[in-house]
């Protein structure tokens, strides 16, 4: 995500480097190369333009401090420039109604269906609520099912009609059944098309008319580039809707939906989604998003996600087990399997800053942990309590079972042994930096 952008605008700052002070000609060379980066991440050409001269209004208007190096402020300016073209402020769904109603809306393709269980799934666990998905897609061929896949995932009803194929007498009567059975939330899945179609825009607008939503978020592909930008200002001036959903931002994006939607529609971006899974989705925030564009990372997104599969009895048996030196291959599968939940691996490792660009060539997904997880797999239950007991032959009945070798079961062992020394250490409270200057540097497979 962002990937070549982030690297063309580190490229545009270096340019800065040794300058003294801003000046209207490195300024002018300087923007004129942020200026194609923009472009080359397909963000409109109007956009861009107006984008790099209130950079440079700012930039020429700013004393630069003895303390602050040319390059450094302007890096913030863009920062602060690129946070103001995605809207700013973060903006929250309004969820007023009893039942609050949610409409989805946009191509098909778009992923309509699988961001309306993400939504309902986020509800569901952040937010305590009941939600009901509806199956408003009368004519996609297993459109009904999908959704019902989907809900059957999250553990969330899922509304149809056999043989009704009139979408605004559904909506109806799937709020009416919300109200029934105690569902505070409706979430309704509409029909798309592979173009926008007169038909298309009628029945969208008759549904909206019929249930008066409190939301109405048009769900693009962030893979689309500007004809995402083009369809959501036609579905805009249609049905005036509330917030924009930005799917499959985990993609080869180039991003220039992200940073050109918001001042073409003049509507927030409301949310993204980053993966497949149904808890792969997150609420935009504008400086965050700045952030990771400019490769500083996302610290707090990164914590929020860690916190949500935070255990706090969990987290004190651990710190137990640490001070006493006992932290074993079941904990530490325990630990591996939080990281997992927390999302796509690349994505949270591209939180931390400065290690988005140094983990960029490598093939890190969710199977970086196979090999780990097979060999801890291939343990008895004793090695894994006490691993002190593995010897020579249980390492190479170990290397069998998993489908490893040898030299990868060591290379783990005196790994989690460094590792646990380690983290002992942390637990205690010792400054541990001379010891991770002596840890070897890991292994290929982990």
């Amino acid at each position: 995500m962002f990937d070549n952008l982030t690297d063309r605008l580190e490229q545009s700052f270096k340019m800065l480097k040794g300058q003294g002070m801003i000046t209207e000609i490195n300024v002018a060379e300087t923007l004129k190369d942020i200026r194609r980066a923009l472009l080359d991440a397909d963000v409109n050409f109007k956009i861009a333009k107006q984008f790099t001269d209130d950079v440079k209004e700012k930039a020429l208007g700013q004393q630069v401090l003895t303390a602050v190096k040319p390059g450094q402020l302007m890096v913030k300016i863009v920062k602060d420039e690129l946070t103001q073209l995605m809207g700013g402020e973060t903006a929250e769904i309004e969820l007023t109604g009893s039942p609050s109603v949610i409409l989805m809306a946009g191509l098909q393709g778009s992923g309509k269906t699988t961001f309306s269980g993400k939504l309902a799934n986020m509800l569901k666990r952040k937010k305590g609520r009941h939600p009901l998905l509806v199956a408003g897609d009368v004519y996609r061929p297993a459109a009904i099912d999908q959704l019902k896949v989907v809900g059957e995932q999250i553990d969330v009803p899922v509304y149809t009609e056999d043989g009704n194929k009139d979408p605004v007498k559904i909506a109806k009567a799937a709020i009416k059944e919300a109200k029934t059975k105690g569902h505070d939330v409706v979430i309704i899945d509409t029909a798309g098309r592979l173009a926008i179609d007169e038909q298309m825009m009628k029945e969208i607008s008759s549904i909206k008319n019929a249930v008066e939503p409190d939301e109405i978020l048009f769900v693009v592909d962030a893979m689309t580039g500007q004809d995402a930008v083009n369809t959501a200002k036609e579905f805009n001036d249609t049905l005036d809707f509330d917030g924009v959903v930005l799917t499959k931002l985990d993609g080869d994006t180039r991003g220039g939906a992200a940073l050109s939607i918001r001042s073409v529609v003049e509507k927030p971006i409301k949310f993204v989604g980053t993966g497949e899974k149904m808890d792969a989705v997150d609420v935009f925030h504008p400086t965050r998003m700045a952030d990771r564009i400019l490769g500083m990372g996302d610290v707090v997104s990164l914590v929020e996600k860690a916190q949500e599969q935070f255990d706090e009895g969990e987290a004190r048996k651990l710190q137990k087990k640490l001070a006493k030196n006992t932290f074993n291959f079941d904990d530490f599968l325990k630990q591996i399997n939080q990281i997992k939940k927390m999302g796509d691996l690349k994505d949270v490792v591209s939180m931390i800053p400065g290690m988005g660009k140094a983990m960029k060539n490598m093939d890190l997904d969710d199977d970086a942990f196979k090999h780990i997880e097979a060999i801890i797999h291939s343990m008895t239950p004793e090695e894994r309590e006490n691993p002190a007991v593995i010897n020579g032959s249980r390492r190479k009945r170990i290397a069998n079972g998993s489908g490893t070798n040898i030299q990868e079961v060591n290379r783990l062992l005196k790994q989690f042994a460094e590792t646990r020394k380690m983290m002992k250490a942390v637990s205690q409270g010792k400054n541990v930096q001379r010891m991770m200057g002596g840890m070897k540097q890991p292994g290929r497979r982990f």
